[in-house]
């Protein structure tokens, strides 16, 4: 598994664990990761997530994932931001993704939040991913 961009090897666990219908992924711990999931959690698409504590300074999230009858939550999570491109977008020229029914989740200066919570605090950004 690659490392060099932990935010997309997340989304793909996250992706790829709900498509084998698993209760849980586990993926390497980080701020900015735990940051992340922890918009996922206040907006509704995995149900939580726990940090667990591996020994010699390494750690690791446990997401639980979310389905609602039977089908999968997520129905579709992608990096805008890459680490060959970077993405920032004023707030004013944000798209709205799946007519506002999906979300981005944004780098800010005041955290990492929602593109809704951003719209409300009147910040931009750095454009993480959508999801759907």
């Amino acid at each position: 598994m690659s490392m060099n961009y932990r935010l997309a090897d997340m989304l793909s666990q996250i992706r790829n664990g709900q498509a084998a219908r698993l209760a849980t992924v586990r993926v390497q711990a980080s701020k900015f990761l735990g940051r992340v999931l922890e918009v996922l959690v206040q907006e509704g698409y995995i149900e939580s997530y726990k940090h667990i504590e591996l020994g010699k300074g390494k750690a690791e999230f446990e997401i639980a994932l979310k389905y609602y009858e039977g089908d999968r939550v997520i129905k579709e999570a992608q990096c805008i931001s890459k680490p060959g491109r970077r993405v920032y977008c004023e707030i004013s020229k944000l798209p709205k993704y799946y007519n506002g029914l999906g979300i981005a989740i944004l780098s800010t200066s005041k955290g990492v939040m929602s593109d809704f919570d951003a719209r409300q605090a009147g910040v931009g950004g750095e454009v993480l991913c959508s999801v759907f």
